[in-house]
């Protein structure tokens, strides 16, 4: 029996690494038409928070607003009326371990503003505070398969809800000796507004299935762009922004788990409508 396939649409897109700050820049690059800058930047600066919440909030808040005010702004949508899935591998180790030590050699003196930013959906509570979002979010972590299962809780709540979707990937550097178990280096951010109908913002039109497949492999991205982001933890993250960038058709496989595959056709909307425009003219 073949797997059914399901349509979505891209409208907007929001990109952020420590070599590629902001989509823009990464856009090119993954085309091969620019090269990375020089610099290192460490973090971005959201303008959705106020300048003392920009100065406290942790790296895992700084780049998750990020891209997604990128993306929603991209897309065209007020973030106030869109459901959101936040979508992180690990949370925020730095945090986590400087917990941890300070439990071990002085536990009277642990933070409270620390503890609550350690928790893994800070990121998701400080986009609705700032936002003033009442819309449901989600909270997503499954470890090498974060990213691939963000994204299809993200594609079912558009399908199933009739409503578009707010989804947000990321990760950041660990530190400390938790990143011994739990390794990841850089920042890297991702965000979509994914929604069921096209609309003139509309960028892209994926089609998805799920399938069962033993056979089936984790898309790889190109050698130079994956070294850009390498040995952060949603690495895997980079094939589809790769495709998003391309401007052709191209096949993306996110792996779900073992055996388990989701399988996207990347269609930008340019070029669905010449595909649709030529094949009429070969009928008139």
């Amino acid at each position: 029996m073949s797997a059914r396939s399901y349509e979505l649409y891209v409208e907007g897109i929001g990109f952020w690494a420590s070599r590629l700050p902001g989509w823009d820049v990464a856009r090119e690059v993954f085309r091969g038409g620019a090269k990375p800058p020089a610099a290192v930047a460490t973090r971005p600066s959201p303008s959705i928070l106020p300048p003392a919440e920009r100065r406290r909030a942790p790296d895992t808040v700084a780049v998750a607003l990020e891209v997604a005010s990128r993306a929603c702004e991209s897309a065209g949508r007020d973030p106030k009326l869109l459901p959101s899935v936040f979508a992180c591998t690990h949370g925020d180790l730095h945090i986590s371990d400087a917990i941890c030590e300070t439990l071990a050699k002085t536990p009277t003196l642990v933070s409270p503003t620390r503890f609550h930013n350690s928790v893994h959906n800070a990121a998701a509570g400080y986009w609705t505070i700032a936002t003033g979002c009442m819309k449901p979010y989600t909270a997503v972590s499954a470890h090498a398969y974060t990213f691939g299962q963000g994204l299809l809780e993200s594609a079912s709540q558009v399908l199933c809800e009739e409503t578009p979707v707010l989804y947000v990937a990321y990760d950041i550097e660990a530190r400390g000796p938790v990143s011994t178990m739990q390794p990841s280096r850089g920042v890297l951010a991702g965000a979509l507004v994914l929604s069921q109908e096209k609309r003139e913002r509309s960028l892209v039109r994926l089609v998805l299935e799920v399938r069962s497949d033993s056979s089936a492999r984790q898309s790889i991205a190109r050698a130079s762009n994956a070294a850009l982001v390498e040995g952060n933890a949603l690495m895997n993250a980079l094939p589809l922004f790769e495709a998003l960038a391309a401007g052709v058709e191209r096949d993306v496989v996110q792996m779900l788990a073992p055996g388990l595959a989701l399988r996207m056709r990347v269609v930008p909307v340019a070029v669905a409508t010449e595909v649709r425009a030529e094949l009429r003219q070969r009928t008139q």
